[in-house]
C-alpha cells in the first residue's frame, strides 16, 4: 500500500530536465531542499491568509513545488555526486519543517489542539521510517497518507474550507500510515 508514493518513479522521470539543468548551471541539492521549505511557508500563508476558494490555486501550485523540490533535492545530489551526510540530514530536517510549516498554516482556520495533533501525526511516518533506517531496515516510505496525500489533503482544505475534517483526516491517516510502515518494518526485521 503505497499510495501515491507509487507515482514517484514516474514523477522523477519527468523532472529529469529540470534535474540536468539544475546541475549544469550548479544548484546546490541544500537550495532546493531550502525552496522546499520556503514552498511550503508559502502555502501556508496563502492557506492561512487568502479566503476560501481563492486559497485553493496558489496552495496547490505552491505545494506542488514543495513536493518537487523534495524529489530534486536528493535526485540532484546523487545525479552529480554530491550526497553528503550533511545534506541527508539537511533533507531530513527540510522535509520535517516543510510539514509543520505548511500545517501552521491550519492555526487562524481551526483549533490549536487540532493543529497540534495533526502536526505531531504527519511527523510519526517519517519517524518510523527513519528509526526503521537505523536498525538496518530499508527505508520505508509510502502508505495510505504520506507527504503527497498531506499535500492534497491541504488543497482541499483551501478549496473548500473544511479546515477541521481535513486536520482529522491527516492526523488519523498519518497515524495509520505509521502503523501500517511499523507493521511492515517489524517483520522486515524479523527475518
Amino acid at each position: 500500500m503505497n499510495g501515491l508514493y507509487a507515482l514517484k518513479p514516474w514523477y522523477a522521470d519527468r523532472l529529469s530536465g529540470v534535474r540536468g539543468a539544475l546541475a549544469r548551471h550548479g544548484v546546490s541539492p541544500d537550495t532546493l531542499t531550502a525552496a522546499g521549505v520556503v514552498s511550503a511557508a508559502g502555502a501556508a500563508a496563502a492557506l492561512a491568509l487568502l479566503p476560501v476558494p481563492l486559497a485553493a490555486l496558489p496552495v496547490a501550485v505552491l505545494l506542488a513545488a514543495r513536493l518537487a523540490f523534495a524529489n530534486l533535492d536528493g535526485a540532484l545530489a546523487r545525479d552529480t555526486g554530491r550526497t553528503t551526510r550533511r545534506g541527508a540530514l539537511l533533507n531530513e530536517l527540510g522535509d520535517r519543517a516543510a510539514d509543520l510549516v505548511v500545517l501552521a498554516g491550519f492555526l487562524p482556520l481551526a483549533p490549536l489542539w487540532l493543529v497540534a495533533t495533526a502536526a505531531l501525526a504527519a511527523t510519526l511516518p517519517s519517524w518510523v521510517a527513519l528509526a526503521g533506517a537505523a536498525a538496518g531496515a530499508p527505508r520505508r516510505n509510502g502508505g495510505p497518507v504520506g507527504k503527497t496525500e498531506r499535500c492534497l489533503l491541504v488543497v482541499v482544505a483551501a478549496a473548500s474550507g473544511w479546515a477541521v475534517p481535513v486536520l482529522l483526516a491527516v492526523a488519523a491517516g498519518s497515524v495509520l500510515t505509521a502503523g501500517v510502515r511499523s507493521t511492515w518494518l517489524w517483520r522486515e526485521l524479523a527475518a
